[in-house]
């Protein structure tokens, strides 16, 4: 969901990603390395979730690999945000009854 979340922001490319990740989540989801970032992308692509363009890199005149969410990939990203707040207020709902101090029921 979160390559997704990044991806819906803008065409972008994995050392983009991964740099992204690790700028706003190595805190709390350690730090993304290409070795677990790319085969997520290629899974995303093989399910039909991305798409992806091929552009000159201008660092070392191969091509840089630009990613896209397909229609699928923006259907799928809006069911996971709407799993996502269910799930997060579920758990906020049990942390919240639990440091409110209410004893517990047996």
């Amino acid at each position: 969901m979160i390559l997704l979340c990044l991806i819906a922001r803008g065409e972008t490319y994995g050392y983009e990603i991964i740099t992204k990740l690790n700028q706003s989540g190595a805190d709390v989801l350690g730090y993304a390395r290409e070795g677990t970032v790319y085969p997520i992308l290629y899974r995303l692509q093989e399910a039909g979730l991305l798409q992806f363009r091929l552009a000159p890199a201008r660092a070392n005149g191969g091509s840089k690999k630009y990613y896209a969410l397909t229609e699928q990939g923006q259907a799928v990203l809006q069911e996971l945000i709407a799993f996502w707040h269910s799930y997060a207020a579920c758990v906020n709902g049990f942390v919240d009854a639990l440091t409110e101090g209410e004893p517990n029921e047996q």
